[in-house]
């Protein structure tokens, strides 16, 4: 019996609506079936007897921010393609000038790193935010954004863990440590001699030779990082220039033949660059750059050279942004450089993965993609291919479990017993002062909404070097050249040099369009349509246009409004010093008083010109961590990028009619104490 057409155009198009929206979840939820609930009621969390800086934390505590243990958990184990160090190595491999491992407890405490114990999804007990990643057959050891985005504030003995909120982590400190201890195995027969041991005892390696190999290539490869994005400016604790570093490494591979060749000739002689090049082809890959670095790089002198030809400086270290409400955000980042809506949050994170060691196996290729095609690429018979262990999958699962995370309240059975009568007129103070760029929310409601009001530099008049170098660097477009980059207000050509911002949006949006080549062949298809089908429709925020006074885009200065700063709700801003965009101020009540004293009044309060950082002990008084009293990091303001100036409304005595009065110091403690109710 022959079947009419009309029917099989019908079952042909439910096929159809089965492959795009019914086999996808359900390949997913079958091959995600190992992933075991883990719900220590602790968290894993543990504590540590020594700290450098004095602090103490006999128990920790959880405060309620509407996750349960095993969603914490999830957060923290959950890889998002890291590729710092092979696993193995980080596992076994010892401290620079002593026997004891790197990863102790004790080690990773003094860099603000939080120790764990052993659970279920952590079997080796590694710190907050560190996980084993496997990409092409092989382990690493990687960041996911816990590692940056957890926080503990220690009270009286009590440490009070935080999710979401910005690590204390000095992340400069942490791989300089790293890599002095690579250095030590390299150099040192005894050193490596127990490390190789110790290495081929796990199993991951089949030969001494291959260990020792991947030794010298990681750390070179550290070294180079370390080097490449050298900062005048030291980060000190619970900062990192994470913009320079993600552009770093953008740049480093879209390099293609022709712009190394040009650079390599300003540094190198001909016979030096033909070793250089030797074996590399036209068609140039990550694997192929890896080489010519590590030819190049055989002294301080040749990375510092590659650096001015073809990095930029790394030297705005700010705080690590809270996450509680980001999924809400219209905008994110400090200047808004992220627009929340549609494929956003996977570009922004995909961003974040780049400049944690993601591995970038991006290359000209020969053959169309229907990635190429969705980055604008169209038919060209040369094409760029975003291979890479981002792993797209779990960045959006978790964006998903971030729009359940809840700003942290003031535990007054910790932290004491706020006094409602200043919070009433505290309420009153805020309503005038500060409501205009700091929205009130409904910390709990599932349908919030958090518009961030952007303040041009001129207005807000804070540090302009991380908003500045947000739009100001070029790099070399590479394998991007004369490819166009959406800007709002128009594309934008990549010419041999263009900005930054441009090739970084055109990178991340190749990664997140490019399916995962380290997975089954069904596996990748089905992951990668549930994601864009996911991302696209499932995202709630909508593009729209930033709220404030900022300097809007033109066509001439498409990204004009990146010289601004958010501001955005306080909910839980208690729990999230030190304050302004680069951490430049240690307390709450620090940041209600001017920049600098008056010359005349010798008794006048004024933000502090140097302070420590490092310690987790909570100053209840005035809001932020412990500052003075310790050996810590010295935060000096008087340096580019660690400036305290501006947002010092209510802080000088009003000139202009309609301006607002200078806060009393009973007004200043009003509404400080308005501030821990939030």
């Amino acid at each position: 019996m022959k079947i009419p057409k009309i029917k099989l155009k019908i079952r042909h198009g439910f096929l159809l609506l089965i492959l795009l929206f019914v086999l996808p979840p359900l390949i997913i939820v079958l091959t995600q079936h190992w992933e075991v609930s883990d719900s220590d009621p602790d968290r894993g969390a543990v504590t540590v007897k020594q700290d450098v800086f004095g602090d103490s934390a006999s128990k920790i505590v959880y405060l309620k921010q509407n996750w349960k243990p095993e969603q914490s958990l999830w957060f923290y184990t959950t890889t998002q393609g890291s590729d710092l160090l092979p696993y193995d190595f980080f596992l076994v491999l010892e401290q620079a000038d002593k026997p004891e491992l790197f990863r102790s407890d004790e080690n990773i405490n003094r860099y603000r790193y939080l120790p764990q114990k052993k659970t279920s999804s952590n079997p080796d007990a590694l710190p907050v935010g560190f996980v084993k990643d496997n990409y092409l057959s092989k382990n690493y050891m990687g960041f996911t954004c816990a590692a940056c985005h957890t926080a503990q504030v220690n009270f009286k003995g009590t440490g009070m863990r935080i999710d979401g909120g910005p690590a204390s982590a000095d992340m400069q400190g942490f791989l300089n440590g790293l890599t002095a201890a690579m250095v030590a195995v390299r150099d040192k027969p005894d050193v490596q001699k127990r490390f190789v041991k110790a290495v081929m005892a796990l199993g991951a390696y089949s030969s001494e030779a291959d260990i020792i190999a991947d030794i010298k290539t990681y750390t070179l490869r550290l070294t180079s990082y370390n080097v490449i994005n050298h900062s005048p400016v030291d980060y000190g604790y619970a900062r990192l220039d994470a913009f320079g570093r993600i552009y770093n490494r953008t740049l480093e591979h879209l390099l293609n033949r022709k712009q190394i060749e040009e650079v390599l000739g300003k540094i190198l002689t001909e016979d030096e660059m033909n070793t250089a090049l030797a074996g590399i082809g036209q068609d140039i890959s990550s694997a192929d750059r890896d080489k010519i670095i590590e030819r190049v790089a055989t002294s301080a002198k040749n990375i510092v050279k590659l650096r001015q030809e073809l990095f930029i400086k790394a030297d705005a270290p700010v705080s690590y942004p809270f996450l509680w409400d980001i999924a809400q955000h219209d905008y994110v980042q400090w200047n808004g450089l992220g627009g929340n809506g549609g494929l956003g949050p996977l570009g922004r994170n995909t961003g974040e993965v780049i400049g944690v060691f993601g591995s970038l196996d991006w290359h000209e290729g020969r053959h169309f993609s229907l990635s190429s095609l969705l980055t604008g690429q169209g038919w060209a018979k040369k094409v760029v291919e975003y291979n890479s262990s981002v792993n797209t999958e779990n960045l959006r699962r978790i964006e998903n479990q971030l729009t359940e995370l809840q700003s942290p309240k003031w535990p007054q059975e910790i932290l004491g017993n706020l006094d409602q009568t200043r919070i009433k007129r505290g309420e009153k103070l805020f309503a005038s002062y500060c409501i205009r760029c700091h929205a009130e929310i409904e910390r709990t409601s599932p349908q919030r909404r958090v518009v961030a009001h952007m303040s041009k530099l001129e207005e807000v008049g804070t540090d302009p070097t991380m908003a500045d170098n947000s739009i100001k660097y070029e790099g070399y477009s590479g394998i991007l050249r004369n490819q166009y980059v959406g800007a709002g207000v128009g594309d934008v050509l990549l010419d041999k040099k263009a900005p930054i911002a441009a090739l970084l949006t055109k990178a991340t949006l190749g990664v997140v369009t490019t399916p995962d080549a380290d997975k089954g062949f069904i596996r990748r298809w089905s992951e990668w349509l549930h994601n864009i089908v996911q991302a696209w429709f499932g995202n709630e925020i909508h593009d729209s246009n930033k709220h404030g006074n900022y300097n809007p885009d033109t066509t001439m200065a498409p990204y004009s409004s990146l010289q601004a700063y958010k501001g955005r709700s306080l909910n839980g801003i208690w729990a999230t010093g030190p304050y302004l965009h680069n951490g430049s101020v240690p307390t709450l009540y620090d940041l209600l008083l001017p920049a600098t004293c008056p010359a005349d009044q010798k008794d006048a309060e004024c933000r502090p010109e140097k302070f420590l950082v490092g310690s987790r002990e909570f100053d209840a008084e005035k809001v932020g961590l412990r500052s003075s009293g310790y050996e810590g990091f010295t935060f000096d303001t008087r340096l580019n990028g660690n400036r305290n100036f501006g947002h010092e409304y209510g802080t000088k005595a009003a000139k202009e009619p309609g301006d607002l009065p200078m806060l009393t110091k009973e007004q200043r403690l009003d509404l400080l104490e308005y501030l821990k109710a939030q």
